[in-house]
């Protein structure tokens, strides 16, 4: 298994005032994503000069801000088993993964709390926005 992005994602239903903060930090809007899913979701994938990443997600649903690290594999099975062996459960649904046209996810919590987004992404999806 290859961990191909591992970086920050903050979820917030008031993303506006975050990416503000992080264009002060030196951060630019790398892509825009809006309806995700077919959602009034918004994902907006940030890079700074030295090519570090914060994704912020602007998700009206939210009901607090949470942050998280994403991380995309190559190989899902083995990333989810490695997680399960240190005890980390789906924190959101009660099966292995979330299935789109475009990936492969799950949100795996650990038993202290801290939340990793685990993903596989379809080829060519995200490269294109």
């Amino acid at each position: 298994m290859k961990i191909t992005t591992f970086n920050p994602e903050i979820i917030s239903n008031n993303a506006d005032p975050i990416v503000k903060l992080f264009e002060e930090l030196g951060f630019e809007q790398r892509h825009r994503k809006t309806d995700v899913d077919g959602k009034d979701i918004t994902m907006i994938r940030m890079t700074d000069p030295n090519g570090f990443h914060v994704d912020v997600i602007n998700d009206p649903h939210a009901t607090q801000d949470t942050t998280l690290i994403r991380m995309n594999v190559d190989y899902y099975p083995e990333a989810y088993e490695i997680l399960t062996d240190y005890d980390f459960r789906n924190a959101k649904y009660n099966e292995d993964a979330v299935f789109t046209q475009k990936a492969k996810q799950s949100r795996m919590i650990s038993p202290s709390g801290f939340q990793i987004d685990l993903i596989h992404h379809i080829k060519g999806f995200f490269e294109s926005l």
